[in-house]
Formats: structure tokens, C-alpha cells, sequence
């Protein structure tokens, strides 16, 4: 089933693209991207290049990193928001995709179905800026789009708050959301403290024990300091899959 969410768990300015045609055209006020729940009716949204994709049924973007670009938040509240999906409150699209010829969502839904569409994990979208309220949305549309290939690397993570962390590695710095995830422990309980013990750890140091996310929450947030982890994510979406804890220095 199409699904309204990424598999490649991030939005910027429009900018035209050239991989494929035609492009999505580019003005100084439009967004596109994965929108990450921020808060209450906040958004925010990391920079991408969005193309539409020749040929594409239904019509679906490629989203491409733009580096060197910060987050923008965005109040929603006020917000007309246009669904892909038949009906605002849908989890999955079931099949039937309500989108114009941009490729752009059609069903009208409110503030809180976006609040909901986020829960569930990143949307990519299209965001218009209400340009008489500073930091406020005016229309979001929800769109498809194209599934980026994950990456599996060993770094660092750091907690920033209950769904995003910060993760490191070789000197790069990358924020990766989660609504939910595979957490793979060394421990020998899902409850325990980060590295508290290692009677779970397999080939190379990494946990065996398999853990949901409320585990990876609740053990971040009680260390300090940045933790050694392999991770397994989404470098267009931010959406961080799976990690695995790290016993000594492999």
C-alpha cells in the first residue's frame, strides 16, 4: 500500500531540481519536505530539494538534502491542511491516492489531522507560509514520494528530547527523529541502564536483546553524555529505524 509517510523518515526551500522533469518550480516562499512534530501545533521542517518525478502514476517527489541549511518551525494551528489520503483521519492511503496534477494532496483536513498524520512518523509536505503571521503556516499539502535508501553507520548519539537525538560520526552532525524504532540491547533487561551490563552482547559488541522504543527513550535519557551506537536511519527523512547498543570498543 502507498503510504503517506516516508521510508525515508526533510523539508527546505523549493529548489528547482534537474535529475528529473519537470521540475518543481521555485519561489522564495514555498517549502517542501519532512514535517517532524515539534510541539504543540508546531512543525519543524529540515532542509530539501524537491523534483517531481517524470512519469511518476501517481505523481511522487524526490527529496534530495540540501547542505548547510538550518531548521524552520512552524505554527500550524491555523493551518488548511490537504491530505493525500481519501479521508483526513487514515493511517495509510488503503489504495486510493487524492492528489492534483502537482502531485499535491486533495482532501481537506484541519490542523489536528496533521497533528495526527505526524504522530505517526515524519509527512512530507509542501508548506506555504501565512506571509502576515512571522513562523505560521498557511496551507500544508501532504505528497508521495520516492523511498531513499537507509544507512547503517557507527557514531554517537546524544538525546535532545524524547523523539530526536543528535548523531555523530566522523566529525558530522546529523538530527534523526523517531516515533518508533528497534532498540537492541547488550543489557540483560530492556529496563536496565545504558551499558549496564553485556551479557547480551553478540559479534562485535552489539546487544542481541530486542527492545521497543520506550526502552531507547528511557535509557538515553538517563546518561549525560554522548553514548556509542550503531545506528540504521533515513538521510533524507532524519527518521532513525533501529539502533544498537555498542559494549566496549567495537
Amino acid at each position: 500500500m502507498l503510504r503517506s509517510l516516508a521510508a525515508a523518515a526533510t523539508l527546505a526551500f523549493c529548489v528547482a531540481g534537474t535529475a528529473a522533469a519537470p521540475a518543481v518550480a521555485s519561489t522564495s516562499q514555498v517549502l517542501y519536505g519532512f514535517a517532524w512534530a515539534d510541539g504543540a501545533d508546531t512543525l519543524r521542517v529540515v532542509p530539501a530539494k524537491a523534483t517531481l518525478v517524470k512519469g511518476s502514476r501517481p505523481p511522487r517527489y524526490t527529496l534530495t538534502p540540501v547542505s548547510g541549511t538550518k531548521d524552520r518551525r512552524f505554527d500550524y494551528s491555523g493551518a488548511d491542511f490537504r491530505r493525500i489520503t481519501a479521508e483526513c483521519g487514515l493511517k495509510e492511503t488503503e489504495g486510493v491516492v487524492k492528489v492534483d496534477a502537482k502531485g499535491l494532496g486533495r482532501t481537506r483536513c484541519r490542523a489536528g489531522d496533521l497533528t495526527f498524520a505526524l504522530g505517526l512518523g515524519p509527512v512530507p509536505v509542501r508548506i506555504s507560509p501565512d506571509t502576515a503571521t512571522p513562523g505560521a503556516a498557511k496551507r500544508v499539502h501532504e505528497f508521495l514520494v520516492t523511498p531513499a535508501t537507509p544507512k547503517t553507520a557507527y557514531g554517537t548519539i546524544r538525546r535532545q528530547n524524547d523523539t530526536t537525538v543528535v548523531f555523530t560520526a566522523r566529525g558530522r552532525s546529523v538530527k534523526l527523529g523517531y516515533t518508533t524504532l528497534f532498540f537492541n540491547r547488550v543489557t540483560g533487561k530492556c529496563g536496565h541502564a545504558w551499558l549496564a551490563d553485556h551479557v547480551n552482547a553478540g559479534r562485535g559488541g552489539l546487544g542481541t536483546r530486542n527492545c521497543a522504543t520506550p526502552a531507547f527513550t528511557k535509557a538515553l535519557k538517563a546518561v549525560k553524555h554522548p553514548v556509542r551506537a550503531k545506528v540504521y536511519y533515513s538521510p533524507v527523512s532524519g527518521q532513525l529505524f533501529e539502533v544498537w547498543e555498542v559494549f566496549g570498543d567495537a
